[in-house]
């Protein structure tokens, strides 16, 4: 902030004459007496300055005139004292206003902070915007999968329901989706497998991210449909024909049968869907392919063990206990836990 000079009032001392060699006066002294036009100068340079700050410095030979840093202006009393009045407006030496502290700038810098302020308050309310859109999105999905989910489980067997009563609808219901479901086996095996793989996945990618600490609501909804897409396209296809592969590859009925056909599941199998998996994702997302082998590579070993985890445990009923056309609908059940630490 520019310096204020405070300049106290002094008594009227007629100057004496000076002498030929006596010292010149200095920069800083001040005129005793300022005449009435001088004065009626500076009140119209000082009001303009505060009015416009579009002023010229008034160019005098008057020592107050040239002070550095403040404009002076006399205003005589009706006793005749006077008052000097000091602004913070300050001359140059180049003849330039400067202006430093004042009342206007600083109403400016404020101004200036108020609108920054504002942006910010502006920007975070946008963004609370599209977070309720997107909640707001989310939850519409999850609203009309679920609805229309519990309708077609409920609705199965309407054609049935003729003097049914509630209790009748619950209690026939599982039993008519089964059989619509293996119905749905024998007319179409593929698609069926299919659409369970990619309901699946994306009920696994959703409780992963819920898993990742992501609001009920506030989910992914590109990354979700990535991995329902994986599922639909892929994991439902390849597992349908990978299932008949393995039992052509063990036509035997011995006990060692079961653990072979664990074994080679979570070697080459297991090996080759993860990496079919991760593959398929990495081009989903737009990677490129140095990028996808990076990720690959480093995730292959994790992945493969930690899968030695849970699928040798869920292999022995796969291969021991469910027949072969429902191996898939059993194998996505435990997928719900699969992806959802392969997704996360």
């Amino acid at each position: 902030m520019a310096s204020l000079h405070s300049i106290s009032p002094h008594s009227v001392i007629p100057p004496s004459k000076p002498k030929p060699n006596s010292r010149p006066i200095s920069k800083f002294s001040l005129t005793p007496v300022l005449s009435r036009n001088r004065l009626r100068t500076k009140l119209w340079a000082l009001h303009s300055v505060v009015e416009g700050l579009d002023v010229i410095p008034v160019q005098s030979t008057d020592s107050t005139d040239q002070q550095e840093g403040v404009v002076v202006s006399r205003a005589e009393r009706e006793g005749g004292s006077e008052t000097e009045l000091v602004s913070g407006f300050a001359a140059s030496q180049e003849g330039r206003l400067s202006f430093e502290g004042a009342g206007e700038l600083q109403g400016f810098s404020s101004s200036s902070s108020s609108g920054s302020v504002g942006d910010g308050v502006g920007n975070r309310e946008g963004e609370e915007f599209e977070r309720l859109v997107d909640r707001t999105i989310n939850g519409t999905i999850l609203l009309a999968a679920g609805s229309l989910a519990i309708t077609k489980l409920l609705t199965i067997d309407q054609d049935y329901w003729h003097g049914w009563t509630l209790f009748e609808i619950l209690r026939y219901a599982p039993q008519h989706n089964w059989s619509a479901y293996e119905e749905a086996l024998k007319t179409n095996p593929v698609l069926a497998k299919m659409v369970i793989s990619g309901v699946v996945y994306s009920i696994g990618d959703w409780i992963a991210q819920c898993f990742e600490g992501k609001p009920l609501f506030e989910f992914d909804r590109t990354r979700m449909f990535r991995s329902g897409l994986v599922g639909f396209t892929l994991h439902g296809s390849l597992s349908h024909y990978y299932y008949q592969f393995c039992e052509e590859l063990f036509p035997f009925q011995d006990w060692w049968v079961v653990p072979a056909k664990v074994i080679f599941d979570q070697t080459a199998w297991a090996a080759v869907w993860n990496s079919i998996y991760f593959t398929a994702l990495g081009f989903l997302r737009l990677e490129s392919p140095v990028s996808i082998f990076n990720e690959l590579k480093a995730t292959f070993w994790p992945m493969l063990t930690a899968g030695w985890k849970l699928w040798p445990f869920a292999h022995l009923v796969t291969y021991g206990v469910i027949p072969v056309e429902q191996r898939l609908l059993w194998v996505d059940c435990v997928e719900l836990i699969w992806v959802t630490i392969l997704s996360t």
